[in-house]
């Protein structure tokens, strides 16, 4: 029964790819998907079970379709250009659904890839990332946000105060910035030029020329304006999703990484719609970890669906006061260090949040040494 939960974004992509195969206004199937997932996450709750999978194969196979599904869809809708006459209202459906599906399922798909050992699925995780317009991500992934989780220095990780909307344009920036810099710091160590012609920044800007060319081949100028524009809105989704795995979480430089750096969204729907990327407390201690072994943390603050979560966050009010003050001032009183309170309290009120840790009654260190 497991192996089939994670058909479920198997499903997810094929009714997008229907949708846009029928035309019409079938073509918002796909991004209509989003406020049903959110629903039913929500309804449905937590899941805390631990998977019992042995076959890596068969546990792989649902990774790999929704790693190449959502590029293939791409001409999918660069066909229905041309197959379909869509009005201006349609092309948005089409548009935003091809953006999502390039989110959700792609992202923690490539993801499982890009951190497994063999050459061809870190192949494959690398330039499938072509749906957001960032083939060179997984190098300020590993290298940044996994030894710098939780610290001001990961980009990923969103200081307290911070809205999703200012936290989105300066993570994409600092993500694109990064992993050059990272490739050119490399090459130098092999004794080559910064912007030696082996530097991947130079690949990954002509698999997109290739990308943009096969899709002018398919459904001409407009196709790939349509194409370019879901690109972009799935980058700025892609940004946007860290915000909820690790908004205001501390660790000082060098630190142990616990299981209490990360914030987990432990839906049904959450966890296998999105490959375990969202139970993915584990993940950071051992990267190499196949998303079926992930252990769920029970002991950790309980967040809602990480679909709320994006949604609350649009209107950030809603998102500061209703969900992420309430966990942070759990996570500062019970599971932090007084090291990592101290700063935590400096963040607070540089946001000008309370002083919750000062508040009668609290007992502070309950829970400190969890998920060291």
């Amino acid at each position: 029964m497991d192996y089939l939960k994670y058909w479920t974004p198997v499903a997810v992509l094929a009714a997008s790819i229907a949708g846009l195969v029928a035309g019409g206004d079938w073509v918002w199937v796909g991004i209509g998907t989003f406020p049903v997932l959110a629903l039913l996450d929500t309804i449905v709750g937590a899941d805390y079970s631990q998977r019992r999978m042995s076959n890596g194969t068969l546990a792989n196979l649902p990774i790999w379709i929704c790693s190449i599904g959502p590029l293939l869809q791409f001409f999918v809708l660069a066909w229905a250009v041309t197959a379909h006459d869509l009005s201006g209202w349609q092309m948005a459906g089409a548009v935003m659904g091809v953006a999502w599906m390039g989110v959700v399922p792609l992202v923690p798909a490539s993801h499982e890839l890009y951190h497994m050992r063999g050459p061809l699925p870190r192949f494959v995780g690398h330039y499938v990332q072509l749906c957001y317009l960032d083939c060179t991500r997984d190098i300020g992934h590993v290298i940044n946000h996994h030894i710098d989780v939780a610290t001001e220095e990961d980009g990923d990780t969103a200081k307290r105060g911070m809205g999703l909307y200012a936290f989105t344009w300066g993570s994409l920036i600092h993500s694109t910035v990064f992993a050059q810099k990272m490739e050119g710091l490399a090459l130098r160590k092999k004794g080559l030029s910064a912007w030696n012609i082996r530097h991947r920044g130079y690949r990954a800007l002509l698999a997109l020329a290739v990308f943009h060319v096969a899709i002018f081949a398919v459904g001409g100028w407009v196709a790939v304006g349509l194409a370019f524009a879901a690109q972009v809105v799935a980058r700025l989704w892609v940004e946007s999703f860290n915000y909820f795995q690790h908004y205001g979480l501390i660790r000082l430089k060098g630190a142990p990484i616990g299981r209490r750096h990360v914030w987990n969204h432990l839906g049904w729907f959450s966890r296998t719609v999105a490959f375990e990327i969202t139970n993915h407390a584990d993940h950071h201690l051992n990267s190499y970890q196949v998303f079926h072994k992930l252990t769920p943390h029970r002991e950790g603050i309980l967040m809602p669906s990480v679909f709320v979560c994006f949604l609350a966050a649009l209107i950030p009010p809603v998102w500061h006061e209703l969900i992420i003050k309430p966990a942070l001032k759990r996570w500062d009183t019970e599971y932090a260090t007084p090291e990592e309170r101290a700063r935590a309290a400096r963040q607070n009120a540089a946001a000008g949040w309370p002083d919750w840790q000062n508040d009668t009654g609290i007992e502070i260190g309950k829970a400190a040494t969890v998920g060291i």
